[in-house]
């Protein structure tokens, strides 16, 4: 994997979203996936976001599959100003 200076946004917001989500893996499972979502929906801004579901539609996108879960809970947002 490429160093954090020559990680692309992707790479880095996956590496977050993992990051996210091992802490959550502590957690009791039933609530771990809510959790991962609430954490992005109150952290990330709609960019992030955004990019986050462009990632999601990949087929090998390198995130923790409690990530995927949360993904049905973490709100999409509208469409976003250039």
């Amino acid at each position: 994997m490429a160093s954090d200076a020559h990680k692309t946004t992707g790479e880095k917001l996956v590496y977050m979203a993992n990051q996210i989500a091992t802490f959550f893996h502590s957690q009791p499972q039933e609530h771990a996936a809510d959790s991962v979502a609430d954490h992005i929906n109150q952290f990330w801004e709609p960019r992030m976001r955004q990019q986050l579901f462009a990632i999601l539609e990949q087929e090998d996108n390198g995130l923790d599959p409690l990530v995927i879960q949360a993904a049905h809970h973490i709100r999409r947002p509208g469409p976003i100003p250039a």
